[in-house]
């Protein structure tokens, strides 16, 4: 077992998205005399992913193995998962029991809050929600907000809106998107109902009605995206000491003319994951589309298509044509929920190949009462990623949560407890360091 130091890192899971939260601990570590230790059910991803830099570790890491797991944890000063949200519960009650600090890019659970009490009693921090969306959305939506609150100004609207999408170098397919994250969260996102509030009015958007609710939201140099409600923004009122706001939503971004296009499998019902289907092993997705239209012998399926969706237009059609629905190609997979069906279509046809770039957009639109009459803010980041590896996701996802840990580390964060990264002895060193990395808003200011 590796001997105990006061100073060493433990990152769980080695994924897509820890690329620049792995090169910035380990270049960290090197030079303030830590060690990192990256461990992963894939030793070789993990040791791939340090290449072999100093004072890094790599091990392997089944992580059902409570034996295994704790063996780890108890050398770690800190530890930082990077493993499916489901699975931070189990860490966060290991690292409470050894008394280690704990921080995740996840939303803060319902399970995690209630080990508030002995975590403050411990003296400890553990940090979630310190990614992208949540995270840097958290700690630039604050800054605006703590700076017309200290004015003593009324905000009245705000709405914030966030989309992993294509830079558009990479926009070589009708849709314009490809799975730059979790696929499987891709083909379920607005599942529930979306609550928020508008100019007082309580709005609650089923799932059936998601992609049929969208706003546009503009960005200067790249033009219109779709907007569609997050599935809870009406808890963030009291996340943002905003309790007494008329306008409050949270959305998710795709390029103008998507969500209408995924609103069709939506409203046909290719995106239930609630029961199983066993099609014949030679089924094309032509077949499989059939499978979920009215019959009729005399129709074609793209005529039968036409008449269940009476709004399509032809972007729509050439979406749904492009990814093969009216041809004679095989489906990949013939066993499974029509949403895990739908999804290894897509993950053939919405793959990221090496040369690919990604883009991270987010804008927040305020609206403030201020002493002078009222005011507009549009805050916007863009961020374009280099390359499959080096991706705009990884940066933004993997960038504050390493900024975080190093400036924890290094004392300069002192905050205990239950946090998120809302507090600006948190956002403030981070927007700071992130901007260096052109993590940047650009704020434009109207009156």
């Amino acid at each position: 077992m590796t001997a105990k130091t006061t100073s060493t890192i433990l990152i769980l899971g080695a994924g897509k998205s820890t690329t620049y939260l792995i090169d910035y601990l380990a270049d960290s570590c090197a030079k303030k005399d830590r060690k990192l230790i990256l461990a992963d059910l894939d030793i070789e991803l993990a040791k791939s992913k340090l290449k072999g830099k100093p004072s890094t570790e790599a091990r392997s890491l089944d992580i059902d193995s409570e034996k295994d797991r704790l063996a780890l944890i108890e050398v770690a000063e800190l530890v930082i998962s990077m493993l499916p949200a489901s699975m931070h519960p189990i860490v966060a009650k290991d690292c409470l029991m050894l008394g280690k600090h704990f921080f995740s890019a996840s939303y803060e659970s319902a399970e995690l809050q209630m080990l508030k009490p002995e975590i403050e009693a411990k003296g400890l921090l553990f940090l979630n929600e310190c990614g992208l969306d949540p995270g840097i959305d958290h700690m630039s939506a604050m800054k605006i907000i703590h700076e017309a609150q200290s004015k003593e100004e009324e905000i009245l609207s705000f709405k914030s809106y966030c989309g992993g999408l294509l830079s558009p170098t990479s926009e070589d397919n009708p849709w314009k998107y490809k799975f730059t994250w979790n696929p499987r969260n891709v083909v379920l996102a607005g599942k529930g109902t979306s609550q928020y509030i508008e100019k007082g009015d309580m709005k609650f958007v089923p799932y059936h009605q998601v992609f049929k609710r969208t706003e546009t939201i503009h960005f200067d140099g790249l033009g219109d995206f779709d907007g569609y409600p997050n599935r809870d923004s009406l808890s963030y009122r009291k996340v943002y000491g905003l309790e007494r706001i008329q306008t409050m939503l949270r959305g998710t971004l795709r390029r103008a003319g998507y969500c209408k296009a995924w609103d069709v499998f939506v409203q046909l019902g290719l995106t239930d994951d609630s029961f199983q289907l066993e099609l014949p092993i030679e089924s094309t997705l032509k077949q499989f589309l059939n499978s979920f239209l009215p019959y009729n012998e005399i129709l074609t399926v793209e005529e039968k298509l036409a008449e269940a969706i009476p709004d399509m237009d032809f972007p729509t059609f050439e979406k749904i044509q492009w990814l093969g629905f009216f041809g004679n190609r095989k489906l990949p997979k013939t066993t499974g929920s029509p949403a895990q069906l739908l999804q290894a279509i897509l993950e053939e046809d919405w793959k990221l190949y090496p040369e690919d770039k990604d883009m991270i957009v987010m804008q927040h639109l305020f609206e403030i009462q201020t002493k002078e009459g009222f005011r507009k803010i549009n805050s916007s980041l863009v961020c374009f990623g280099e390359d499959a590896t080096y991706t705009a996701m990884a940066k933004t996802v993997g960038l504050p949560l390493a900024i975080a840990v190093d400036l924890f580390l290094d004392q300069k964060i002192k905050a205990t407890g239950l946090l998120t990264p809302v507090i600006p002895q948190i956002y403030e060193p981070i927007l700071a360091k992130l901007e260096e990395f052109g993590i940047r808003f650009i704020e434009k200011t109207e009156f």
